[in-house]
């Protein structure tokens, strides 16, 4: 049986909802789990990664006035087992990167820790880190 939720699923407050759908589903390929109006809302998936879009409305669960760039602070990583393609499609439709695509080694104590990644801002400026193991090495 399928696991429907995730342990844990980021919610984004979005300021035009048919924008990010358009960024989230078109451009890096995830695709609608479920969708509902009044207020906009979807449960997206690519993978094994959920995330779920909603449009700010009054009802919201807001802390403060919400300003962009939303999500300061904070970066979403998504792990995927090839990044390329996502890569691709953002250059296709001329994205800016916030950092482009490059390999990355991490010390984790004996070991370094590799990971191919870039980094995007979706249309609220939500950042994004697109990632891809490429295993360990001795120091």
């Amino acid at each position: 049986m399928e696991e429907y939720w995730n342990p844990m699923v980021p919610e984004l407050s979005v300021t035009d909802f048919t924008r990010s759908m358009q960024f989230y589903c078109d451009v890096l390929g995830f695709s609608i789990r479920n969708q509902r109006d009044n207020p906009h809302f979807a449960y997206l998936v690519y993978g094994q990664v959920h995330i779920m879009l909603e449009e700010i409305h009054a009802q919201g669960w807001n802390t403060a006035d919400l300003t962009y760039p939303l999500g300061r602070g904070v970066n979403f990583q998504i792990e995927l087992e090839d990044i390329t393609p996502v890569y691709e499609r953002l250059v296709a439709a001329n994205c800016t990167l916030f950092r482009s695509i490059s390999d990355t080694w991490y010390d984790t104590g004996a070991m370094l820790s590799g990971q191919r990644e870039f980094l995007v801002q979706d249309p609220d400026g939500y950042l994004l880190r697109f990632s891809q193991y490429l295993g360990e090495k001795r120091k």
